[in-house]
């Protein structure tokens, strides 16, 4: 049976080589780079209508918040949480471990990386920037954080007036899973587009550039793991169980979501594991599918590791201060995104363009981002299964004695 060879092993191939032919031809590769901006451009085409879409789908499409209650509103406070100490946890890690410091590639030569670069920076003057004067001038100018400020209020605003809500959030919807497939397209000639910014990138810069790709792998197996250790002693110490057991239970979909990096694929399997480990089958059909929208710890963690990664990578200087901006931006841009290969990457890239990072170095990072994927879409994938129970435990629906015996039942005969 003839074995399909997929986007990702082209991906890796272009990214292997691109970098021998930087290596062996550093004058051609140094050449290819407009086939790389090319590749850049396509992407950023698709940032604005794909962030709006999505978000608006996320805070309208989980329905009436008046009737979600109680159970809507405790979920919503955990993934909130959660995907903050997520974030902080990936920015500490990169931080620390520096996996870009050390290449300097030069800044573009238009100024773009400006505000990045700045050390002193307005902090209300920059907060009042958020707030859009004119929608379809931020839409213009991509400026995300206006964009995600006004979607929000935008969202909200659908949820609340009735029945007439259906219609905007299925067009949403529509133009969504239009978008995701535009993605698709694109992403095809990712293998192309990678083989010209590596082989750009090796010519003028050496093999060396490949260190920080290693020390980024590095850098997100450390973030992931800690975040995990730390979720799941804090989430046993208030449910008073034992949720180490929970991994076992999960080993199956785990294996899935790690191994096809979508945590679509697990969804049926997960929500079977958990309702044998004994959560009410009401809370499971809530708080997974929501949890998809908006508790994706993995791919916020990595969002963040990734756009500092880029800005190390440039010798950009962020400040404290602008990186918890960067934190706030991400807390909102990355709901919806999870299921979707290559959509943390388009959130990287309007992030990193918000912020005035060059989009040059994403390419960089999407030679290795099948590999990162798989651990980001782990870690979505064992932290919406802990929020759930920890949501059906808070909603005194499930004890410690319970989720005991049904483990001992199903997992443990």
């Amino acid at each position: 049976m003839k074995k399909k060879f997929g986007l990702s092993a082209q991906i890796f191939l272009g990214l292997v080589l691109g970098s021998l032919f930087g290596y062996f031809f550093p004058e051609i590769g140094a050449k290819l780079k407009p086939l790389g901006d090319a590749f850049i451009r396509m992407i950023k085409m698709i940032v604005v209508p794909l962030i709006f879409t999505t978000l608006v789908m996320g805070i309208a499409g989980t329905g009436d918040f008046k009737k979600l209650g109680r159970l809507g509103g405790k979920a919503i406070i955990w993934f909130e949480v959660a995907t903050t100490v997520a974030l902080a946890i990936g920015l500490i890690t990169v931080n620390l471990i520096e996996p870009g410091v050390g290449i300097n590639i030069p800044l573009p030569a238009d100024g773009s990386t400006q505000m990045a670069a700045s050390k002193s920076i307005d902090m209300v003057e920059y907060i009042l920037h958020i707030i859009p004067t004119n929608i379809v001038d931020a839409c213009v100018r991509a400026d995300m954080l206006q964009i995600i400020f006004f979607t929000c209020f935008f969202g909200v605003g659908v949820a609340h007036i009735g029945k007439d809500a259906e219609i905007i959030v299925n067009v949403c919807r529509s133009i969504a899973e239009a978008m995701f497939k535009v993605t698709h397209y694109v992403m095809m000639l990712a293998p192309i587009g990678i083989f010209a910014m590596i082989s750009y990138t090796i010519g003028n810069f050496g093999l060396a550039m490949l260190i920080p790709l290693g020390k980024l792998f590095i850098s997100l197996v450390v973030a992931v793991s800690a975040f995990l250790l730390l979720l799941i002693i804090c989430a046993s110490l208030i449910t008073k169980i034992n949720l180490f057991h929970l991994i076992k239970a999960l080993r199956e979909p785990l294996i899935l979501a790690f191994s096809t990096a979508s945590s679509e694929a697990a969804l049926p399997l997960v929500m079977q594991r958990l309702e044998e480990v004994g959560v009410p089958k009401h809370i499971v059909t809530f708080v997974i599918p929501t949890g998809y929208s908006f508790n994706l710890d993995g791919s916020t963690l990595y969002s963040a590791l990734a756009l500092i990664f880029i800005a190390q990578l440039y010798g950009v200087d962020i400040p404290l201060g602008q990186q918890l901006l960067i934190m706030l931006s991400l807390m909102l841009s990355t709901k919806g995104i999870a299921g979707v290969p290559g959509a943390s990457f388009i959130v990287i890239a309007a992030t990193a363009t918000a912020f005035g990072l060059p989009a040059d170095g994403i390419a960089i990072i999407l030679g290795i981002d099948r590999i990162l994927d798989m651990i980001r879409t782990l870690c979505n994938v064992l932290g919406n299964c802990v929020a759930t129970i920890v949501v059906a435990c808070w909603e005194k629906e499930l004890t410690k004695e319970q989720f005991n015996e049904s483990y001992e039942k199903n997992f443990n005969a």
